[in-house]
């Protein structure tokens, strides 16, 4: 039986396109994006799931093996697919009256559908989890791309495309139609059925750890957000202890993005693009093969975030309080900051009429 989820666009949702004009709705970028936090919610409910970009790790499924395709797959592909396993379901992205398939960007203020098919049996455990992963997403997260933008209060920069919020999403609730025990969860994503997926790998660039990527691993304070004040003001800057003067290093002056420096006509670094030494600050603040660590989104301000991860043994939640205390005026941590394992609590165990 098909099931369907309404939910609404905080902000416009990015999915991207080949000629990056951004006006087209690219269903696997939903697909994308809901798998990630998929996993997310397995491994933090102490569970396996595979990176499906990474060849030297991920799932494949060969039907000519002997063993059964859970022994094969994690719990990720067994129900959104990969290499000879098909997904389990087709997803549909709707109008809010479900009657029409969705063709251009999702816009702020837009009501949609996402109507899930089966196309095989889908487990109760398994709507459990999608179910859990959109409420995550829609009360902690964010959706599609372009998540990475930061928030900017700068004169005449604040609507600039690079600083816009994007993914942000509201969710109706589904009463009593799916299960939210987190016992149920765990025992399902822990069960010994399940191919024991390698959480780090070695390439030719080096060893790459992604267990980070857990809920156990999550925070988030809700209603704050960082942000850019002046050309040497960044509080996103601040809390990963890099260089806030986005000043050009040959001119000292402010450029727009992709100007110039008038004084060598090239595209010179800013003192933020300045490397840490640092492996903490390094590892919160990504690469370009690397996502940052930390994100912010200030519109609409009912539901302003902040979230991010910790990597156990490199910098944990009281070091991100700390940070976040720095640049935030009387901020609680005690009260404000939440953990994944506190929000696991919140995502499940869910009794009607919360």
């Amino acid at each position: 039986m098909k099931r369907e989820w309404q939910l609404e666009a905080l902000t416009p949702i990015c999915t991207g396109d080949a000629n990056r004009s951004y006006r087209r709705l690219i269903p696997s970028g939903i697909m994308g994006s809901l798998r990630w936090w998929f996993e997310v919610l397995v491994r933090g409910l102490g569970g396996k799931a595979c990176d499906p970009t990474a060849k030297e790790v991920r799932c494949e499924y060969d039907p000519k093996d002997p063993r059964p395709p859970e022994q094969q797959l994690c719990v990720a592909c067994y129900l959104f697919g990969c290499t000879g396993w098909a997904c389990k379901f087709r997803l549909m992205i709707l109008d809010a009256n479900g009657q029409r398939v969705i063709q251009d960007q999702i816009q702020a203020g837009q009501k949609f559908t996402l109507r899930f098919i089966p196309l095989r049996t889908i487990a109760p455990e398994e709507w459990c989890l999608l179910d859990a992963t959109l409420r995550l997403i829609a009360d902690y997260g964010a959706m599609g791309g372009k998540t990475v933008f930061k928030p900017s209060e700068e004169p005449n920069r604040q609507n600039a495309r690079h600083h816009e919020d994007f993914g942000l999403i509201a969710i109706e609730p589904r009463l009593g139609e799916v299960s939210r025990s987190r016992a149920a969860a765990e025992t399902y994503v822990r069960d010994t059925r399940w191919r024991d997926a390698p959480h780090s790998y070695r390439d030719c660039r080096g060893m790459h750890d992604f267990s980070w990527a857990s809920l156990q691993n999550f925070w988030c304070v809700k209603g704050r957000y960082l942000t850019r004040t002046g050309p040497d003001e960044s509080s996103f800057n601040q809390v990963l202890e890099r260089n806030p003067s986005k000043r050009c290093k040959r001119c000292n002056q402010v450029h727009l993005p992709g100007q110039k420096c008038p004084q060598t006509n090239r595209y010179e670094k800013r003192y933020s693009d300045d490397p840490s030494t640092d492996p903490i600050d390094t590892w919160l603040a990504g690469s370009q093969q690397e996502s940052k660590k930390v994100f912010s989104f200030k519109h609409p301000e009912d539901t302003r975030r902040t979230f991010g991860f910790v990597k156990p043994g490199l910098v944990d939640f009281d070091e991100m309080k700390c940070r976040l205390g720095q640049v935030w005026a009387n901020f609680q941590p005690e009260s404000e900051f939440q953990t994944g394992d506190q929000i696991l609590n919140e995502l499940f165990n869910w009794e009607e009429g919360q």
